[in-house]
């Protein structure tokens, strides 16, 4: 499936690559083009108006340096389409001349092509009243004026542009053939790691549904061979199932918060939360677990601490954190939690005595269904769960979350809020 992905994704780049190679090479020949030809028009035009018939003869009204443009030459057509030249010119040259304005059509600028040169003609009709023109022919009426210039260097230059544009074109082709598969495979990168993240996650969770669904299939055949037993005799068993309905109930929902929290479906609503509060409410509740597993929980808050959160999340956030530290603490042992200000910054640190998390886990403790030592965790009724939405909650709240070893012993994670007033 990746591969197929991976090739349409590398032809999708490439060909928008190609069309915009493509797109910047034809606006350069074109305006490098018009460039060329748009200095040769203007002589050829302001030249062609510079002359009229005067007293029979053909004169420049001023002598401006298109007047001395050598490669512009001035040819009359006359009232029966004959055409001659005011300049001296050899007959095989007029012939040629002849030749390029057969066919010129008014006011129109024409490129053409003759035994290997290239000429830009420019016909302009005659508009004066004077227009008898003394040749040696006899006099004739000028009808019309026409400008030929020759442009061999220009259309080399054209030619040169496009052979450097092709060029380009092909080598860059194979360039962007290249960029486009390694972007293609960059691109696909956080894809795969995704598609390999959701399997995974698919998997453990399919685990971890199956770990307390068999508990429970097997405690039901148990009590179903015994029908005649009361309910006193198998109260070992239906505990059994109500202890695993509610572990699988607190799985369920932690899936749900995650699935929702992926597809951004959860809303965080700020408001001015008091930090304090939250936190020596959640001590509160707290404190009586500690004692009954033989702990000290202690707050440690500097001064009054605001900030702008959702409150609900909050209490979750120090809720799976505080639960975490109790589970695995052992007794004696102290848990400690700390909150003050640090510029913009709200700092809060949830400490325990305990053993600290191995180096190798530390890295992956926030990750889904992770659990360094799966047996414990199990036994303590964890999912590898917590964390991870500890971790959504703090993100949520444009914050960080990290975790260390204190050089005491135990583990301190610590959370850094933004105040946001």
């Amino acid at each position: 499936m990746f591969k197929r992905t991976l090739r349409r994704l590398s032809a999708m780049n490439s060909i928008v690559f190609l069309l915009i190679f493509v797109f910047f090479g034809t606006v350069i020949y074109g305006y490098v083009a018009y460039r060329f030809f748009d200095k040769v028009d203007e002589s050829m035009f302001l030249k062609v108006n510079n002359f009229t018939v005067v007293n029979g003869k053909m004169v420049p009204q001023s002598r401006n340096r298109f007047f001395f443009d050598p490669r512009i030459f001035i040819l009359i057509r006359d009232d029966k389409g004959q055409v001659s030249t005011i300049f001296p010119h050899d007959e095989d040259d007029m012939e040629n001349l002849l030749e390029l304005i057969a066919y010129a059509l008014p006011y129109q600028f024409e490129t053409r092509t003759i035994e290997n040169h290239s000429y830009r003609i420019l016909d302009i009709p005659y508009r004066y009243q004077d227009n008898i023109l003394h040749t040696e022919r006899g006099p004739i009426v000028v009808k019309s004026i026409i400008a030929v210039s020759i442009v061999d260097s220009e259309i080399a230059a054209l030619r040169d542009l496009l052979i450097i544009i092709v060029s380009g074109f092909v080598i860059g082709m194979i360039i962007i053939i290249i960029a486009g598969y390694y972007l293609a495979r960059r691109s696909m990168i956080p894809i795969q790691s995704s598609w390999e993240k959701q399997q995974q996650f698919v998997a453990d969770a399919s685990h971890e549904l199956r770990t307390p669904l068999a508990v429970v299939k097997s405690n039901a055949e148990l009590i179903l061979r015994h029908p005649d037993h009361t309910v006193e005799e198998e109260s070992i068993r239906v505990t059994n199932i109500i202890r695993e309905v509610r572990r699988m109930t607190k799985l369920v929902s932690s899936l749900l918060t995650l699935a929702r929290s992926d597809a951004n479906q959860i809303e965080i609503k700020l408001g001015l939360v008091s930090a304090n509060e939250v936190i020596e409410n959640i001590a509160e509740q707290f404190i009586p677990l500690a004692e009954m597993e033989g702990l000290t929980l202690q707050v440690e808050l500097s001064e009054q601490l605001e900030l702008m959160a959702d409150k609900e999340r909050l209490h979750q956030l120090l809720v799976i954190l505080l639960d975490n530290a109790i589970k695995y603490t052992p007794p004696p042992g102290q848990l400690l939690i700390t909150g003050a200000k640090q510029g913009s910054n709200l700092v809060i640190t949830v400490e325990d005595s305990g053993q600290g998390i191995p180096t190798e886990d530390l890295p992956r403790v926030f990750d889904r269904f992770y659990r360094g030592d799966k047996a414990r965790s199990r036994e303590k009724g964890g999912t590898g769960l917590g964390l991870s939405i500890a971790k959504w909650i703090v993100q949520q709240h444009g914050g960080k979350i990290g975790v260390d070893n204190k050089a005491s012993g135990g583990a301190r994670f610590s959370i850094v809020l933004p105040v946001k007033k």
